[in-house]
């Protein structure tokens, strides 16, 4: 399995990282499991960006800007190709079965055949310039906020709603040409210029015949869904034009991403942001709620240690809660603290690591110990005082972070590290320690240094700054042995973190 390249500069690591959840997505699909997928996703993408940068050098050298598709639908034809040489190479065993039906049909020669009988939004968004075929491809396949497009691409935020419809209706233009020099029959051809007038207006309805020819011509359907720029349906006739097998699959998995705050591998803070437009927003709590509902919380504690008087397992869990000085864990953020954290934030990490999410299959439990847990014990007469006396029991993390085993093979896995911020950031580090040697490979959307078990990820170039009670992440690949258990000791810039399931 080839080795991924090296980005040139840091604009295109950027580029790199943006487009590789999206290769792999697609990978993912096309495969019979998580190793297959990660192996046939580093050979696209391997090929498709070699491929990209000798097309740089040639329109370079050339003095002239050639017309190709942007970068992620081009990494996605890689990936179909990349499937399609398994399949000829003796390795179609390790793909999904209907796509190796697929392969093999009519309808996979159509996207390798002569160009003017390839489907027709295939031709369409590669006759367009780059930056507006990435504007389109952005916007509708991968489902992403105008924002997150316009952060991208560079474009004023204000004006992107403006561009997209200048470039939905370039798209169409496109489409029309080529559509006119497809070789027809005399029956496609004598519908096309009603055709093209059908679909212009979105009050037009199709006359019968034309309604009955579409039903029976993939062509002219095809075409049909291309020009017809309202109703929805343009996303699915981009992502089955250009991708081919599985198009509908992967925009419903771009979709569900988005819907979901995740692009790329990363997550935004919706509510604060405004990048997921559209999105309800999350509930805050208040800090004098905070404070009333520690205090609840305490009181009932105390009168529990009270009732179990004499039994000392009792009264130390009452305790312990206690002198945790906030809700159960997962109802409301923590109040930041100066103080060092306590025992009972070890104890509180380790217990919710244990309830993240695993795939079906995965062989190994969290363990129940942490290594950072100190010795607890303070007696509920002690907490009271303290409560009384106005102080701070303990000192309360200020993020959250979720650590997700994404997909997993017998001597690797892919790990997605998701963290919330009470704070305000202008740049983070996070770190954690790993309990069975595990050894990162690659890292996106952050630079990674790892020192034996001890991991550190700082935020890239286009991520420092995170809103209070915002939401970031990042992922990366990793090697294990043996046990894959999750890791503890979350840290954000030296602050202890709670981990969530």
């Amino acid at each position: 399995m080839p080795d991924l390249p090296t980005p040139l500069d840091a604009a295109e690591a950027a580029l790199f990282s943006e487009c590789w959840d999206a290769v792999l997505s697609y990978a993912d699909l096309c495969t019979s499991g998580s190793a297959a997928a990660a192996q046939l996703a580093t050979e696209a993408f391997t090929h498709g960006i070699h491929q990209a940068r000798a097309a740089d050098a040639t329109a370079k050298n050339a003095g002239r800007r050639t017309l190709r598709l942007p970068r992620i639908p081009l990494l996605l034809t890689a990936v179909r190709s990349a499937a399609a040489a398994w399949e000829a190479h003796g390795q179609g065993h390790r793909l999904d079965p209907d796509l190796r039906l697929w392969l093999n049909s009519d309808k996979a020669a159509r996207y390798t055949g002569p160009p003017l009988h390839r489907p027709l939004a295939l031709r369409g968004l590669r006759d367009m310039q780059e930056p507006d075929a990435a504007l389109l491809w952005l916007a509708e396949v991968e489902s992403l906020p105008l924002p997150d497009v316009a952060r991208r691409l560079g474009l004023d935020p204000a004006a992107a709603a403006e561009e997209l419809a200048q470039v939905r209706a370039l798209f169409r233009d496109r489409c029309h040409r080529n559509h006119l020099d497809t070789p027809m029959k005399a029956e496609c051809r004598s519908y096309a210029r009603l055709l093209d007038a059908v679909t212009r207006s979105p009050n037009a309805g199709a006359p019968d015949d034309l309604s009955r020819h579409l039903a029976t011509c993939v062509e002219c359907a095809e075409a049909a869904a291309c020009l017809r720029l309202h109703g929805g349906g343009l996303p699915s006739a981009l992502a089955g034009g250009v991708i081919g097998w599985g198009g509908l699959a992967y925009l419903e998995r771009r979709r569900r991403a988005a819907d979901a705050g995740l692009s790329g591998g990363r997550v935004y803070g919706r509510a604060d942001t405004g990048l997921a437009q559209g999105g309800t927003a999350r509930p805050r709590i208040g800090r004098t709620g905070i404070l009333v509902a520690a205090v609840i919380v305490s009181a009932l504690a105390l009168g529990a240690s009270l009732m179990q008087f004499g039994d000392s397992g009792g009264g130390a869990a009452a305790s312990d809660d206690a002198t945790d000085g906030r809700p159960v864990a997962g109802e409301a953020p923590s109040l930041p603290a100066a103080d060092s954290p306590s025992a009972a934030d070890s104890s509180s990490s380790a217990s919710s690591s244990s309830s993240t999410s695993r795939p079906t299959g995965a062989k190994s439990e969290v363990k129940s110990s942490d290594p950072d847990t100190e010795p607890q014990g303070k007696s509920s007469s002690t907490v009271e005082e303290t409560r009384k006396a106005g102080r701070p029991t303990k000192a309360a993390s200020y993020c959250q972070v979720k650590y997700e085993i994404v997909n997993e093979w017998p001597d690797g896995f892919q790990a997605t590290v998701t963290v919330t911020s009470e704070k305000s950031l202008d740049n983070w580090r996070i770190g954690w320690t790993f309990r069975d040697g595990q050894q990162i490979s690659q890292m996106w959307d952050a630079s990674v240094t790892q020192s034996g078990a001890r991991v550190t990820a700082a935020a890239a170039d286009y991520n420092k700054q995170v809103a209070a009670d915002g939401t970031f992440a990042f992922g990366f690949l990793s090697t294990w042995h043996d046990e894959n258990t999750t890791p503890y000791g979350f840290t954000l810039n030296g602050g202890k973190c709670t981990t969530t399931g």
